[in-house]
């Protein structure tokens, strides 16, 4: 059974726990320097998963601290690079080297005609 703590006691639990999300950083200093995550977007999704772990921590299932600790970690591993989070992974390997034009370019360029893709050798 979940909880039922109410906004205001949430709120002053995570104010109490936030050390755990220095402690989480700085105990994987080394995998976000490697994985190029930024220290202040790493913070912030471990903040938003503190939240989410405090309200929906079972006191049933085991202590608070634990299930924080748990759960920051969950969340440090799977965090990704903004761009990636939204979709923009970067070109393939096979358009890489060769100019990207926009639709409106190159009908302009082509008078009109139908485009027949929208990579051209540079």
């Amino acid at each position: 059974m979940k909880n039922n703590y109410s906004i205001a006691e949430r709120n002053r639990i995570v104010e109490e726990h936030l050390w755990c999300i220095d402690r989480v950083i700085r105990k994987n200093r080394a995998l976000m320097r490697v994985a190029r995550l930024d220290y202040d977007d790493v913070y912030q999704q471990l903040s938003i998963r503190l939240i989410r772990a405090v309200s929906g921590f079972d006191p049933q299932k085991g202590k608070l601290k634990q299930h924080i600790f748990a759960q920051l970690r969950f969340e440090l591993l799977n965090c990704k690079r903004p761009y990636r989070m939204f979709g923009m992974t970067g070109l393939p390997a096979d358009y890489r080297g060769k100019k990207i034009i926009s639709i409106e370019d190159y009908l302009e360029r082509h008078s009109g005609a139908e485009p027949d893709g929208f990579f051209l050798s540079a």
